[in-house]
């Protein structure tokens, strides 16, 4: 159980977007936060993932998130100032749900890229993490084959993940918009919401996740796998 008194501590400890807390809540900066461009042109994915769900997906979608988030992150700076501790806790579902949208499709962004280019070539844009793949799951195609079967065991809305647990690579699903916390490093992930795929490959999850596999961008994920936890999240920061 968190201490109330300790909350935006802690949830500034388990996601890097959240504000830190100086001094009490009255003094407390409340960060504004925007949509980070993407790296490409919203075309630049196709055929595997049209311009027309990207432009919605960036633009739309995790827009609310952002905007979101900033009026939960007011609002709750006004309520803590006012001693209001019912109005506070009931306000932090929606900042987790939207912070993890934010930090998730910030993360997503990076690790795509158009395909074809060398960044998505596999394994020489990730020769470290190649080698680390081939001795966890024996090669690349087991690799490829467990992780779509988990993304696609996923219940409803959520992600996967290739993560770092210390020297060790996993696989693991995350549920809605619930980012990775804790001491693991987020490689890459894939957003298995509906709005990710639906326009362009209705109810065919399967088709959506082997296609992904031709724009995943392994030279960032290789210089996340190389990246210690902390200077991970200082990145993280900046791309926030």
């Amino acid at each position: 159980m968190v201490n109330f008194g300790n909350l935006w501590q802690y949830l500034a400890v388990q996601s890097p977007l959240l504000s830190t807390l100086s001094g009490n809540a009255t003094t407390m900066d409340v960060k504004t936060y925007s949509l980070p461009e993407l790296p490409f042109a919203y075309d630049a994915l196709e055929p595997h993932i049209s311009g027309q769900i990207m432009k919605l997906h960036h633009s739309g979608h995790h827009q609310a998130y952002v905007t979101n988030l900033n009026k939960a992150l007011k609002t709750d700076a006004a309520v803590l100032a006012s001693n209001d501790i019912a109005a506070h806790l009931a306000l932090q579902p929606v900042i987790k749900f939207n912070a993890g949208g934010h930090i998730n499709h910030a993360l997503f962004w990076a690790n795509l890229a158009p395909a074809g280019t060398p960044e998505t070539q596999f394994p020489e844009a990730a020769p470290t993490l190649s080698v680390e793949i081939d001795k966890t799951w024996g090669s690349a195609d087991k690799f490829k084959e467990e992780f779509a079967r988990q993304l696609l065991g996923i219940q409803g809305s959520g992600w996967g993940w290739l993560v770092k647990s210390g020297n060790n690579l996993r696989i693991v699903t995350t549920k809605d918009q619930d980012p990775i916390i804790g001491g693991e490093v987020p490689i890459f992930g894939v957003d298995m919401w509906e709005h990710a795929y639906y326009l362009q490959y209705l109810n065919g999850k399967a088709k959506y996740v082997d296609s992904i596999w031709n724009v995943i961008n392994w030279k960032t994920a290789e210089s996340r796998f190389q990246s210690s936890h902390d200077s991970f999240f200082g990145d993280l920061k900046a791309l926030l």
